[in-house]
């Protein structure tokens, strides 16, 4: 199972999101997602958080929250055990990533976004500002067959 995180940088009612368009083989290609990625040997949550942040965006955070971990089961990809970040404070210029185009987009217009079918659970969850929450969320392909939250299925 991989360790990874992904943050949601907000801004007002903005969010940094992330259209996945540049890389090869990807298996988040064409979806938008919030910045982070694979930890490195030794690294936190935290530090993985912040350097992939930087990477990515070329922002450094200064103010930020771990909300939740969502496990992704998949009968074709490498199971993963995601720490689900949000922020709110940050210092620097955004830069140019090469894993995609970063963009802000208003919280209403997220929805009409394509991204995955369980995001749009976790999401909802953070802006409605949901105590720590574990989430697991298990696809067929691209399809979610199942969503287990806090150990009751709310979903297949």
């Amino acid at each position: 199972m991989l360790n990874t995180t992904l943050c949601y940088i907000t801004r007002g009612d903005q969010v940094l999101m992330l259209h996945r368009v540049k890389k090869e083989n990807d298996l988040n290609h064409d979806k938008w997602i919030g910045v982070g990625g694979k930890f490195l040997e030794g690294e936190s949550p935290d530090d993985c958080l912040l350097r992939e942040t930087k990477e990515e965006t070329g922002l450094t955070l200064t103010r930020w929250q771990c909300r939740g971990v969502v496990t992704f089961l998949s009968d074709r990809w490498e199971g993963e055990y995601m720490y689900l970040f949000t922020a709110d404070g940050f210092t620097g210029s955004e830069i140019e990533c090469n894993e995609g185009d970063l963009q802000w987009v208003s919280r209403a217009f997220l929805n009409r976004l394509p991204k995955w079918e369980g995001d749009a659970i976790f999401l909802d969850l953070l802006w409605k500002n949901a105590p720590f929450f574990l989430l697991t969320l298990r696809y067929e392909g691209e399809k979610l067959v199942e969503a287990v939250l806090n150990g009751e299925r709310i979903r297949g």
